[in-house]
């Protein structure tokens, strides 16, 4: 028996430029809050070292109900994937202190 209780985690990493407008949107479409933190890598973008301002890149992490995930992911790809470096996506996950995260 677990005394976790089932969550979805939504990660977004994008651009450092996108962190205000996400943040917005996120809370608007339902979430109680976000984790962000400075992030680098490679993708199909080339590499994203961070080593200058228009180089650096976030990860956004969103726990929350699966209704908010799904509200938040449709956003994201109607909204910022044609115009912007970025992916997400979503993980079920266990929380504890449920009441933080999901309505």
């Amino acid at each position: 028996m677990s005394n976790t209780h089932p969550c979805k985690l939504v990660v977004i990493i994008a651009e450092q430029a996108l962190e205000g407008p996400l943040a917005r949107d996120v809370m608007a479409l339902g979430a109680h809050g976000y984790t962000v933190a400075d992030v680098r890598g490679w993708g199909a973008h080339g590499a994203r070292s961070g080593a200058w301002e228009a180089d650096k890149s976030i990860r956004m992490e969103i726990l929350c109900d699966e209704a908010t995930s799904l509200a938040i992911t449709r956003h994201v790809e109607e909204q910022y994937f044609r115009h912007y470096a970025m992916v997400a996506f979503v993980a079920d996950v266990g929380v504890l202190r449920p009441q933080k995260f999901v309505r």
